[in-house]
């Protein structure tokens, strides 16, 4: 877990980076077309820093759900079911 941690918070901080370097960009009225491309960038590594912290929820929290019972199981189920619906938006 701590890998997955520290990677996961390195990506952010990465993530971090260049969206303030998006935001300096509109500031400074860069192209608009450079503008959509670091934005792309920077939410396909969200999209990355999303897929660690959901392996990560899988193996740890939802595995222990499982083993816990058919009420910490079905509330875990939910929980995956909201998140997905809600990416879908």
């Amino acid at each position: 877990m701590k890998n997955t941690k520290k990677e996961t918070l390195r990506r952010l901080k990465i993530i971090e980076g260049h969206l303030k370097k998006v935001i300096k960009m509109v500031d400074e009225d860069k192209y608009c077309i450079d503008v959509l491309q670091q934005s792309l960038a920077v939410q396909n590594a969200l999209k990355g820093a999303d897929s660690l912290i959901l392996d990560q929820h899988l193996r740890k929290c939802v595995v222990e759900a499982m083993k816990k019972g058919n009420s910490k199981k079905e509330k875990s189920i939910k929980e995956l079911l909201r998140v997905f619906q809600l990416s879908k938006k």
